[in-house]
């Protein structure tokens, strides 16, 4: 019995678990960087839908004055690249395009909280390392953008040298 469920286990898809994953680490860093922003909001799990031209919301830069202090970049810079960069890396991930460049970004992002910020979070940022992680070593899976892009690619690639496809 504990060899079948085991066998059963194994047999979850690659795919569904990238799906899962991107999506879920996706969301955390969408929500982040909403807070953010201003003047748009899109969060398709609450039905939150407002259009407008986003700009960087009045609180952002205090928020990276006053809590976040990186060092090395003013806070007047930083908010509106961490507002850009959640944004611009969960939505790649959703669409699993450049998947393992973005978990990559995402992971830095990720480590500088970590250490320079909420160092006490590590719990939940260790949640988003292992998601990141599993996204860099196996990639988007199937059902992704980077998957259509690569089956293209060898296609035609196996075509140019001659090959059968």
């Amino acid at each position: 019995m504990i060899r079948g469920l085991i066998a059963l286990f194994s047999s979850l898809p690659d795919s569904w678990i990238a799906l899962l994953g991107r999506f879920s680490i996706a969301a955390v860093f969408w929500k982040s960087g909403e807070t953010k922003i201003q003047g748009f909001a899109l969060d398709i799990v609450s039905g939150t839908l407002h259009f407008g031209i986003p700009r960087l919301s009045d609180s952002a830069v205090d928020l990276f004055r006053d809590e976040y202090r990186l060092p090395l970049i003013s806070p007047e810079l930083a908010a509106p690249l961490a507002a850009f960069a959640e944004h611009l890396f969960a939505l790649l991930l959703l669409l699993g395009l450049a998947t393992r460049f973005s978990a990559v970004a995402l992971l830095i992002m990720t480590l500088i909280i970590e250490l320079l910020v909420y160092p006490d979070a590590y719990p939940t940022h260790g949640v988003w390392a292992t998601v990141l992680l599993l996204l860099i070593a196996k990639g988007a899976g199937t059902f992704s953008l980077d998957h259509l892009i690569t089956r293209r690619f060898m296609k035609q690639y196996d075509l140019t040298r001659g090959g059968s496809s």
